[in-house]
């Protein structure tokens, strides 16, 4: 599930007509008047949040057929996943500082109409390659416009009220539109797994003409720069290792072209860390890192988005591809986990605020460990859904809507106020890079059991066993920290 950046993941240039009214005689802002030019901006940049959570969930509802029709193996459908995600992940840091140095609004339209354009040429092609090139063009576009998106709201809304009001609204809308694209998602590839690509097409050119008709014009930073060797070399070494862990099983781990490939991806993420060490503006300062809470944060994300993603992807191959529900039927399936999180993210506050991140994170691992237990303890050949399916998805709903919003906390816990924006970014990065990397290893090995002769049942039991160590190792990687203040408090 893709989602939306937390508020202070860029850095903000307050230069809008909106933000610039103040009250007189103070230096605070003035209440802000809903105006309808004001409903229009936040409905232009809600639009683009639920258009993302929409396209990936239609998509990965559309993947059994688009691998039937375009003869892509599973490998190969992992791409169409990945390619988004990496895409997404290996520039968010350098979307949000483009923002800043070449106007918000001018990259805002421009990553809409990329966008567009790469949804509208998925739709049309023929060929696996290509497809899975529009979809890294669109992650790479979503890189832009997601802090961007938040970075045209903080500055267009007062902070306080009108501010906190306007990111409750556009928060809903990413997993509003994830719940909203299984359903449609499931509709549409009744017809044909192309309407998946093609209907986001006229729903991005409406909000591209609503958002240049009403997105102020703003002006761009003087100060900083952009760290283009850090993003090249991260997102490079990040898609060479995915694609080496994934061919690894066809050549074998051992081929000269998978060590060479290894070899590759290390001297590029290598050579980012020494890039970020001597760069005037890096892309991540990597002393950020040395804080243990940061650290687990990031690490926390990893285990939720890549155990979750991967569950996501193998569940949906497999009760289409093995059992032959139809589309829609798989994503009415899955439809109680966008529901929990839709409705639930709203109340994580007052949680987070009453009980702490540390329970909540742990809640969460415990949550996502006992739902993917549960299924491959009472699947069988063929899942009930009442008794295995259902029950599944309320504890995956239930653990991301937890976890999400804890560890995005837990991210900026005692953060200066000037890398506020790093830390919250730097999270959300690792989410999306290591869910790739889960999602490579977890498709490696249901490749390897399928070229040893597995298959159905047997190849995906594999598969979540893999996901459901993840989010063991996410459980304890928080329990044991609380487990230690508790023995010291009370010893």
């Amino acid at each position: 599930m893709h989602t939306h950046v937390s508020s202070s993941d860029v850095t903000i240039t307050d230069t809008s007509p909106a933000s610039a009214v103040r009250a007189p005689g103070t230096g605070a802002p003035a209440e802000q008047i809903w105006t309808p030019r004001l409903w229009g901006v936040l409905a232009v940049l809600c639009a683009v949040l639920f258009l993302d959570g929409l396209d990936v969930s239609m998509v990965g509802v559309a993947l059994p057929s688009i691998g039937a029709e375009l003869g892509l193996s599973t490998t190969s459908l992992q791409w169409i996943v990945n390619g988004y995600v990496l895409g997404y992940g290996g520039l968010l840091l350098l979307g949000g500082r483009t923002a800043d140095l070449l106007g918000r609004r001018r990259v805002f339209l421009t990553a809409l109409a990329v966008f567009a354009i790469a949804s509208l040429v998925g739709g049309l092609v023929d060929d696996g390659t290509l497809l899975i090139v529009t979809r890294f063009v669109k992650g790479l576009a979503a890189a832009f416009t997601a802090p961007t998106a938040l970075s045209i709201l903080t500055t267009t809304f007062h902070e306080g009220p009108a501010r906190n009001r306007a990111l409750s609204v556009f928060s809903v809308f990413g997993a509003s539109g994830y719940s909203s694209g299984l359903i449609l998602g499931g509709l549409l590839t009744s017809f044909g797994w192309r309407w998946t690509f093609l209907t986001p097409v006229p729903l991005a050119l409406i909000a591209l003409a609503a958002g240049i008709a009403l997105i102020p014009r703003d002006k761009p930073s003087t100060e900083g720069g952009h760290d283009i060797v850090g993003a090249v070399t991260l997102t490079g070494g990040m898609l060479l290792a995915v694609y080496t862990v994934v061919s690894a099983p066809d050549r074998g781990w051992l081929d000269p072209v998978t060590l060479g490939s290894l070899a590759l991806a290390a001297a590029l993420l290598i050579g980012f860390v020494i890039t970020e060490n001597k760069v005037r503006h890096p892309l991540i300062r990597l002393g950020i890192l040395r804080g243990g809470t940061i650290i687990r944060a990031n690490l926390s994300i990893v285990a939720l988005f890549g155990s979750f993603l991967s569950f996501q992807f193998m569940m949906t191959l497999y009760l289409q591809d093995v059992l032959h529900w139809s589309p829609l039927k798989m994503a009415m399936a899955l439809l109680p986990i966008g529901l929990i999180v839709a409705f639930g993210s709203p109340f994580m506050g007052r949680l987070i605020d009453r009980y702490g991140t540390p329970r909540l994170i742990i809640s969460s691992m415990l949550s996502l460990s006992l739902g993917y237990v549960w299924f491959i303890a009472t699947a069988g050949d063929a899942p009930h859904y009442a008794l295995t399916v259902f029950p599944t998805m309320i504890l995956l709903g239930g653990g991301f809507a937890f976890g999400f919003s804890a560890i995005m906390a837990q991210a900026t816990d005692g953060i200066e106020d000037s890398e506020q924006g790093l830390a919250s970014g730097l999270v959300q990065t690792s989410g999306q890079v290591g869910a790739a990397l889960v999602l490579a290893v977890v498709t490696a090995l249901v490749a390897g059991g399928a070229h040893s002769g597995g298959g159905g049942f047997g190849e995906f039991h594999a598969g979540v066993n893999l996901v459901s160590g993840v989010a063991v190792v996410g459980l304890v990687l928080n329990l044991v920290p609380l487990l230690s203040r508790y023995r010291a408090k009370h010893a």
